[in-house]
Parts: C-alpha cells; sequence; structure tokens
C-alpha cells in the first residue's frame, strides 16, 4: 500500500448520538489552521437517499415505503439467508455509491488536503455499521452471491487503507436514545455494541467518553487529532518564532 503522497486522513466513529457531527465539525475548524481540510461522509446515507426519493412525485412515496421495507428485511435476514434480487441490488447501488465517494475522498488526499471523514467502512462487524451488507457465506441466488462477492472486495480494498487516527466516541445507549428520540432503540442498541468491536484495520484508535458535556468531548477530539497531525509534521506555527 502506498500512502507516500496521500494527506492525513481522521475518521470520527461512534452510534447515532454520540456528537459525530459536532465534533467533526470542530475538528475540520481546528485542523484548518495548519492545511487545508475537508470533511467528508463514508456513510451509506441510505436516510438522505430515501427522503430524495420520497419527494418525487406519483413514484416518490412508494420507493421510499420500498427501500424502508427492504431495509428492515435486511437487517432481520442478515446473516441468516441471502436477500432477494431486489434488496440485494438496493445494497450493492448504497455499496457502489460509497465506494465513489471513498474515491473522491482519496483524491482529496493526494491533492494535500487533510480529511476528516464521518464514518469508515469496516470489515469487523459482518452486515452493519459500514460494513458489508451482503453475506458471502449464506445460500441463496448464484447472481445475489456474486454481487456479495464484488461487494465485499469494493470493502476489502477501502479498509487496505488505513485511517492515520480513528476517534472513537462511545456513548451509553440511554444518553444516545436521549439524544436521538426519533431513532429506535433496538438498533441504537446493536450500533452502541458493535463500536467496540471496530479495529480498522489496526488503525490508531482514541476512545473518547461522549456521555462527557460537550466541551470535555471536544477539547479530548481536539487534543486526540493535534497529536496525530503533529506526529505527521502538522503543527502550528510558533507565533515566537522570528
Amino acid at each position: 500500500m502506498d500512502t507516500t503522497r496521500l494527506s492525513p486522513l481522521i475518521a470520527i466513529v461512534g452510534c447515532d448520538g454520540s456528537g459525530k457531527s459536532t465534533v467533526i465539525a470542530a475538528v475540520v475548524a481546528w485542523a484548518s489552521r495548519l492545511a487545508p481540510t475537508q470533511a467528508v461522509h463514508l456513510g451509506k446515507q441510505s436516510g438522505n437517499v430515501a427522503r430524495a426519493l420520497g419527494r418525487l412525485p406519483w413514484l416518490g412515496a412508494f420507493i421510499d415505503r420500498r427501500i424502508a421495507h427492504k431495509t428492515d428485511k435486511t437487517r432481520a435476514e442478515r446473516n441468516i439467508k441471502v436477500p432477494g434480487f431486489f434488496t440485494a441490488l438496493v445494497i450493492c447501488l448504497f455499496s457502489l455509491r460509497r465506494a465513489y465517494r471513498y474515491k473522491c475522498m482519496m483524491t482529496l488526499r493526494r491533492r494535500g488536503i487533510v480529511v476528516v471523514s464521518d464514518r469508515y467502512p469496516q470489515l469487523d462487524v459482518a452486515g452493519a455499521y459500514d460494513g458489508p451488507g451482503l453475506s458471502v457465506d449464506a445460500p441463496g441466488n448464484v447472481v445475489v452471491r456474486w454481487m456479495a462477492r464484488r461487494e465485499r472486495a469494493l470493502f476489502e480494498w477501502m479498509t487496505h487503507y488505513r485511517p492515520d487516527l480513528v476517534i472513537r466516541l462511545n456513548v451509553d445507549l440511554d444518553v444516545a436514545c436521549a439524544r436521538k428520540p426519533d431513532h429506535r432503540r433496538e438498533l441504537l442498541a446493536a450500533k452502541v455494541a458493535a463500536t467496540q468491536q471496530l479495529k480498522f484495520n489496526g488503525a490508531p484508535i482514541v476512545d473518547i467518553n461522549a456521555n462527557q458535556p460537550l466541551p470535555d468531548v471536544l477539547a479530548a477530539a481536539q487534543t486526540a487529532a493535534a497529536a496525530a497531525l503533529a506526529a505527521l509534521g502538522y503543527r502550528e506555527p510558533d507565533p515566537l518564532a522570528s
């Protein structure tokens, strides 16, 4: 893996309600003082797509309901059997969209722009939390199994590049539910449990207690980012230096 021409990448991960968006904005604002910095989103963003499609005339409401139904069905069937063709196709399209945004992120790094990512692809937790949506081992349709292998290959390529730092925001389930009352508790519980299992191919990880008051979380995130960037030669100029 040739990373000699890649600028730093800081990935910020955590369950919904852990404060990712706020932390990312703060880290980007601080890191921009050292070098050109940009935030990117490397998650599936299925909710954003579904909302956009749902606004389409005539077919919008149908498509929105269809995607929501297939998403819930896939969560229930994951690691039990390969889903049907339509469900697998939707999953693959989302994975291809994620891979496209990942390639755009890599282009930014090659241009010397420091990247702060919201989420990051992983292979540690099967089926969920920014991992492949299809199982290559489950029995099922031969075409769907082929799509599962192609999706797995995409994730193997993306996870081959390790972030220079992962800031992992850990939040308790009750806190996450209080901050995200519109989210289903069982889905948040799965994300809270999965967060600690993410290793990101051996990338350096700094754990931050996201139950703390926001100023404390932001200070800890900035300290972690500053240390990682300083080790790579990105330091604030000394105002006393001549």
